[in-house]
């Protein structure tokens, strides 16, 4: 499961709103919000996110795997 809390923290860190985000990786609003309270995300839309928020691999591994990497 993806660690919610990370994702939220790191998309406002970034200076965007999840209603931003959402059309970036090609997905409806309400769609983003329920799969955002789900914690679940295709490999997909990963990836989007990943790209659209320019996320280090090892942040991406910490946010979408939990897997901290030194």
């Amino acid at each position: 499961m993806v660690n919610i809390n990370e994702l939220r923290g790191y998309i406002a860190k970034k200076g965007i709103s999840q209603r931003q985000l959402a059309p970036k990786i090609n997905m409806t609003e309400t769609t983003f919000y329920a799969k955002m309270k789900k914690g679940v995300f295709g490999s997909d839309e990963i990836e989007g996110m990943i790209s659209e928020l320019d996320m280090s691999p090892k942040e991406a591994a910490w946010i979408f795997f939990n897997l901290k990497v030194t």
